[in-house]
């Protein structure tokens, strides 16, 4: 079994929230996270996008970067980073075999008492990396709330929560303000924690574990600079992405009066240059009809995908979409039913994924004058989608959006 099939293999431990595990590990290989300063962010949504803008600002600066974020799109390395391009398969491999040795020792001599899972081990990997590769600073999402997540092991310059949100309820809570806790958990003692446009019972909630903690709060769009920027257009689209470059805006700002300089001009590269894919991303297929392809996963990123299609003025499009049986799918569909012409109700090979048929049943339930197809293959579903139409939208679950861009990615390269 190769390196990355032990490592995929982890899947099977599921998500296991607590940091023993990813401490003892992490104490084994040296401590790879005391090597470099960090950037740590949480969020029910925005959390990859404000990674993106805060480590293409800090490049800018000059400095040397390194970036987990989490879930991947088509390849694991994506979720590694090395100043803004995804750490070389040969350079993974090999640290992941590095990495699964050290867990394997630990495993024998009894320091680890259950295997990690795979996300906490992928987390080893990503730090080990950062290390050998010498970064200055990375910018760590954080995969999974924030109190008990694998992540939360770092001691970063500065904090960040980017939204407060319904997601994951399962392991985060019923309320906002039980999320939010879970979230606030990123907070570290004399470290500043930037928050951004929050519902107030989550602020309230936030404010009171960082005050538990001794944590500055920092409200993203309230705070006042010296600093004038110009006119500029954001690299991502989406009205969403104001609120999120303001979290982003902010995080290097507190960084530059903490830690390093960051110029104005840095901070705006930051905005108008970062790239982060499958985030409301038009496609171009060979038969010149264009895909919108976003990983909305939840409510939250449904309503932000709907006000962009109003925004764009190209509502109602065909709606090819797919979500985890876990999910909140009602609110998701009564979100983009009002910008949906029709829907193609797919689905994935996923174990958590719901049955095209079942998600058509969903569909047809809270929005009963929608039209709504069924196609079991992703790439079947595009077809059906953009027949007749010239633009056609793609989103749910990332476990759809990720290996279905990469297939219509290649499809524009491939002979006829």
């Amino acid at each position: 079994m190769t390196p990355l099939e032990r490592l995929f293999a982890l899947e099977q431990f599921g998500i296991k929230l607590g940091l023993e595990n990813i401490r003892t590990l992490l104490d084994a290989l040296g401590r790879p996270q005391d090597a470099w300063r960090s950037v740590h962010i949480a969020g029910t949504n925005g959390k990859g996008s404000v990674a993106a803008m805060v480590e293409r600002g800090l490049r800018a600066a000059g400095l040397h970067t390194g970036r987990y974020t989490s879930p991947h799109l088509s390849a694991i390395e994506e979720r590694v980073a090395l100043d803004g391009v995804p750490v070389d398969p040969a350079t993974f491999a090999g640290v992941t075999a590095d990495v699964l040795a050290v867990m394997d020792t630990c495993i024998q001599t009894g320091a680890l008492t259950v295997s990690p899972t795979f996300f906490e081990v992928s987390t080893a990997i990503a730090f080990e990396i950062f290390r050998r590769a010498k970064v200055d600073v990375a910018v760590v999402e954080v995969g999974l709330g924030g109190r008990f997540d694998a992540t939360n092991i770092l001691t970063p310059e500065v904090t960040a929560i980017t939204t407060i949100a319904f997601d994951h309820e399962r392991h985060l809570g019923h309320t906002l303000a039980a999320i939010a806790y879970e979230k606030a958990g990123i907070a570290k003692r004399d470290v500043p924690l930037i928050v951004g446009r929050v519902p107030p019972e989550a602020a309230d909630k936030i404010r009171q574990v960082a005050g538990e903690a001794g944590a500055a709060v920092i409200d993203a769009h309230a705070t006042t600079t010296d600093r004038v920027y110009p006119p500029l257009k954001l690299a991502l689209p989406g009205r969403h992405q104001l609120e999120n470059a303001a979290v982003a805006v902010s995080i290097l700002e507190t960084w530059s009066a903490m830690v390093s300089r960051i110029s104005t001009e840095a901070i705006v590269t930051g905005l108008t240059e970062c790239e982060w894919p499958a985030r409301l991303e038009w496609i171009r297929l060979p038969g010149g009809a264009k895909v919108l392809i976003d990983a909305a996963h939840n409510p939250s990123g449904a309503l932000a995908l709907a006000d962009y299609l109003r925004d764009a003025a190209v509502a109602p499009l065909p709606i090819v979409f797919a979500v985890m049986a876990d999910k909140d799918v009602d609110g998701m569909i009564a979100a983009l039913a009002p910008v949906a012409s029709m829907f193609v109700a797919t689905t994935v090979p996923h174990k958590r994924a719901k049955p095209a048929a079942a998600l058509a049943d969903v569909i047809r339930r809270i929005a009963p004058a929608a039209i709504v197809e069924v196609e079991e293959s992703p790439e079947a579903a595009v077809a059906r989608a953009v027949a007749g139409h010239e633009r056609a939208v793609a989103a749910g679950s990332i476990f759809l959006i990720g290996p279905l861009r990469a297939r219509l990615l290649a499809s524009r390269t491939e002979p006829a």
